[in-house]
């Protein structure tokens, strides 16, 4: 009402007055401004309420959470963790960035690490585990129907493909075994790959080889994503993941060689010291990673990768490193060559772009002949990535 001057009373048409507009050129601006006032305040009370849509979600995702927690508390459902598959190598080998961000590469090695690939997370003795099998299956198979569909904004079980009539462990491994084929797949599986794993995290949020293909699953996205905002989010939230699982999974190789992943992926936007910061992390997580699994090519590949861009470091950066940081990271091109070739010798054709770094490397040695062997060498793989 408020909004709204009182119009003109209408002219008197038989004493031939010429009619008077309703609102004057003042009344007008004046009204102009209070619709935009008050189109401000509507698109303000839209954002205010989808912050607290928001904020609702996440408070019942947290109460799930928690009683999800609490039920496995009370099962004490720790079997030890076997799978009949096995587990295909990650194919995250390159780099578009100087601090060690990775993109997709080829990878087609299986090191067998474990029976069936998988480590286990967490055991007991056959003589506990058996003692309560057959009381914890029927009551497991319940819990794990009801938190998953908790998990899928509460959908009803049959109307779910997610919800599977199978006990914890199983379906923790055809999910693994889902998400390995989808990341090895193209741009479509790996979307499809990540909003699988995001929907059963609050079922499997406790294991850590599905909280590192988690992980793994954000690289995707964060490559696959244009939008900076977007690549920040995917890498951030995967970092902060896996920061919590190395609390309880410091003797994992996956979650270190994806944490230092992420590390690049946060610092990709950021200033140089940040980079050169992640720099450090990277190298000291990867470090981890090769003493924990020292026959993994693709582990060697990113150390070559992080030895090349260091010998490359700009005169910029240089000078950055050198005024913050006592000890500055050091590496030279035959630091890198040396990785490379690790890489083939542990798996011949690893990579496309491994080769292709081999190649780089003589050149800059000043081995002509050599690099050309290797570029060679290099296009007789398949090359299916954007690297």
């Amino acid at each position: 009402a408020q909004a709204l001057p009182a119009a003109l009373p209408p002219a008197d048409a038989a004493n031939g007055d010429v009619p008077s507009p309703l609102l004057r050129q003042d009344e007008q601006l004046e009204l102009l401004e209070r619709l935009d006032f008050v189109v401000r305040n509507i698109v303000e009370l839209r954002k205010e309420v989808e912050e607290l849509r928001n904020g609702l979600q996440h408070l019942a995702v947290e109460i799930v959470g928690e009683v999800r927690t609490h039920l496995e508390e009370t099962q004490r459902v720790t079997r030890r963790r076997k799978f009949p598959f096995s587990r295909e190598r990650s194919d995250s080998t390159g780099s578009s960035s100087i601090y060690f961000t990775a993109s997709s590469g080829n990878a087609n090695t299986d090191d067998g690490e474990s029976e069936g690939g998988y480590s286990t997370a967490n055991a007991e003795s056959d003589y506990d585990r058996e003692s309560e099998r057959e009381s914890e299956d029927e009551v497991s198979c319940d819990t794990v129907r009801t938190v998953r569909r908790d998990s899928l904004d509460l959908a009803p079980e049959d109307e779910s493909p997610l919800v599977l009539d199978s006990t914890l462990e199983e379906g923790l491994g055809q999910l693994l075994e889902q998400a390995d084929r989808l990341h090895s797949g193209d741009e479509r599986d790996k979307r499809e790959g990540f909003q699988l794993l995001l929907n059963n995290k609050l079922a499997y949020a406790e294991q850590r080889e599905f909280l590192w293909r988690l992980a793994r699953a954000r690289c995707d996205m964060w490559e696959l994503t244009e939008d900076a905002d977007e690549r920040r989010s995917y890498a951030t939230e995967g970092k902060e993941e896996l920061e919590l699982a190395l609390q309880k999974w410091d003797q994992s190789a996956e979650c270190h060689q994806w944490f230092a992943i992420l590390c690049g992926q946060v610092s990709e936007l950021e200033s140089i010291p940040k980079r050169i910061q992640a720099g450090y992390v990277f190298k000291e997580h990867i470090d981890k990673a090769i003493a924990l699994k020292p026959q993994d090519p693709q582990l060697y590949y990113l150390l070559g990768r992080w030895c090349y861009q260091v010998a490359h470091l700009g005169w910029l950066e240089k000078r950055t490193v050198s005024a913050l940081f006592e000890a500055p990271p050091t590496a030279t091109v035959q630091d890198a060559l040396q990785n490379f070739l690790r890489v083939e010798e542990l798996s011949p054709g690893f990579s496309k772009a491994g080769r292709v770094y081999i190649a780089k490397c003589y050149k800059d040695l000043g081995n002509a002949s050599a690099a050309v062997l290797w570029m060679k060498l290099a296009s007789e793989l398949p090359g299916n990535t954007k690297e």
